[in-house]
């Protein structure tokens, strides 16, 4: 797949729904090709590639029954592996092409749904959150992209992730960033951190009396500096990606006032 500049992908309604029709595109492509649907994935251990695969082709019907005021959702964070276990329980089929008809089919009807709404329509969301409606097509998106991420891993294949999806990723998640953090670790941490993508945007992320903000309107001083290579932050994110061996190849830079605590930064949240 050959990679975009980020500066060509503006976070738009349309770039949302063009990256997710593409990446689950390249997700299913992936599947069609896989020799043992039910060979293991160690990133999501116990599931197996169709476990996965099939988690993934749920989700665009479960986001649509969000946006229209329907559906399930998982009150708190903590409860998220127990309802996708559940989910994957109650698949409606284990075949390959079953699977992909039903995301494509899924999605389609999904992004329709998204045009027929307010831009500023909400939705309720794990762990019992409100999100805009349209942004959740990112974190759908890190579903597709994330998750192929961990077959091709599983199978020894390459998956290349374009980083120009990774802005798109990051405005569907921090809408339910705040939601994921674990409140033990944040209770008495007070600091600031600015993210700087590489040919992207930056973000910053403060944290206070146990709460999380993003891009807060005024930052005060910044903590602490991250520079990162996009695609390696959205693994990093997701917990895919060893902070020190993306610090030691400079994938990942700290400076300013604190560095010493970007190690910290994910284990503010709860694994996702």
């Amino acid at each position: 797949m050959q990679e975009t500049p980020m500066a060509a992908i503006p976070l738009s309604d349309q770039a949302m729904r063009d990256a997710a029709v593409a990446t689950a595109e390249q997700l299913i492509a992936l599947m069609e090709s896989t020799p043992d649907p039910e060979a293991p994935v160690p990133a999501t251990s116990p599931w197996s590639i169709t476990d996965v695969f099939g988690h993934v082709a749920m989700e665009p019907g479960r986001y649509r029954d969000l946006a229209l005021g329907e559906g399930t959702w998982p009150a708190r964070a903590t409860d998220l592996p127990a309802f996708n276990d559940a989910q994957i329980a109650a698949l409606p089929s284990r075949d390959i092409d079953d699977l992909a008809a039903i995301l494509r089919w899924d999605l389609k009807q999904f992004i329709e749904t998204l045009q027929g709404l307010a831009p500023q329509a909400l939705m309720m969301f794990d762990g019992d959150q409100q999100i805009r409606a349209g942004l959740s097509l990112g974190t759908l998106i890190g579903e597709f992209v994330v998750h192929g991420y961990d077959i091709g891993r599983a199978t020894g294949r390459r998956w290349p992730i374009d980083p120009a999806h990774v802005p798109l990723v990051l405005a569907g998640m921090h809408q339910v960033m705040p939601g994921w953090v674990d409140a033990d670790a944040v209770k008495h941490h007070k600091a600031t951190y600015r993210v700087h993508l590489r040919g992207g945007p930056s973000h910053t992320y403060r944290f206070e009396d146990g709460a999380l903000t993003i891009d807060p309107a005024s930052t005060g001083p910044i903590d602490v500096h991250i520079s990162a290579e996009p695609v390696t932050w959205l693994l990093l994110t997701y917990g895919r990606a060893n902070p020190i061996r993306a610090a030691l190849t400079g994938k990942v830079l700290a400076y300013g006032r604190r560095p010493w605590l970007a190690p910290r930064l994910a284990k503010n949240f709860l694994p996702a």
